[in-house]
């Protein structure tokens, strides 16, 4: 379990390789792994966001934002890990379509991109939309960009790409492209967004509720979901649903349940 790589991919995120050969074989687009840095620390849910068999190595991508992700940024290359599980997860099942969307908002862009990247290689044509809240925080443009037809960029400022959101570049493509699929990873606002725009015109769409994962292994329960009327998982039952029946006002609802007292505890560590 040692890092193999670390690059640091702006001030909140970093990029990390890791030797791990069985994980590497037999990880699919769309699955996570549980990492510990140290052997009594928290167990903590990453997607892998790329996977080299023949390497056998997998990459992960983690934003600082809780003790443990700032424990592992202190990694350095050639340092090993405490463990790592996986791969977890359903996978996303890959069919070829006529033309595929795969949008990224923030750390979510990472998550999509090896979706984007099966699907490019079942054959599918795939144009990505990526967004950010600036131009700094951007990450995977050059890896989207690579196994895209077409790669449309946002940024919240306007500091790169087309000022807006994620959602303005989709209408749009929409009134000139017929779509057969759109896959959507990165905040849960933006996601429920992707959803509105594409019901009217039954589209199908599906999004990666990644970003809600906590423990990991459906214990904690942080990542529970109303899919349909039905209580779901996002670690265990996912962690990619059709977003059309995703309770995403709930979901957003309960996110902002304790959004005070993660200010003070961020404000006094």
């Amino acid at each position: 379990m040692k890092i193999l790589h670390k690059k640091r991919l702006n001030k909140e995120t970093t990029l990390y390789d890791l030797e791990l050969p069985e994980i590497a074989g037999k990880a699919e687009p769309g699955q996570f792994v549980i990492l510990r840095v140290d052997a009594d620390g928290e167990r903590i849910p990453l997607t892998i966001a790329d996977f080299d068999r023949e390497k056998g190595t997998i990459t992960i991508v983690a934003q600082e934002a809780g003790a443990t992700t700032k424990l592992l940024s202190q990694k350095k290359a050639g340092d090993e890990l405490a463990g790592v599980s996986g791969p977890l997860g359903r996978p996303v099942d890959i069919i070829k379509k006529s033309r595929v969307v795969c949008i990224g908002g923030g750390v979510g862009i990472a998550c999509v991109y090896p979706i984007a990247r099966a699907y490019n290689d079942a054959g599918s044509e795939v144009i990505s939309v990526i967004g950010a809240r600036t131009k700094e925080l951007l990450i995977f443009e050059d890896e989207m960009r690579r196994v895209s037809k077409e790669l449309l960029i946002t940024t919240d400022d306007g500091s790169y790409g087309e000022k807006g959101f994620v959602t303005d570049c989709l209408k749009r493509l929409l009134t000139r492209a017929k779509v057969n699929l759109v896959f959507t990873v990165g905040p849960a606002i933006m996601m429920a967004e992707v959803a509105r725009v594409t019901r009217p015109l039954n589209i199908d769409t599906w999004a990666g509720l990644n970003p809600l994962m906590v423990d990991g292994s459906g214990m904690c329960g942080a990542c529970r979901v109303s899919v349909d009327g039905k209580m779901k998982f996002a670690c265990v039952d996912g962690p990619h649903f059709d977003a059309h029946q995703i309770d995403f006002e709930e979901l957003i609802a309960r996110q902002k349940m304790y959004q005070k007292e993660e200010k003070v505890y961020a404000s006094q560590n």
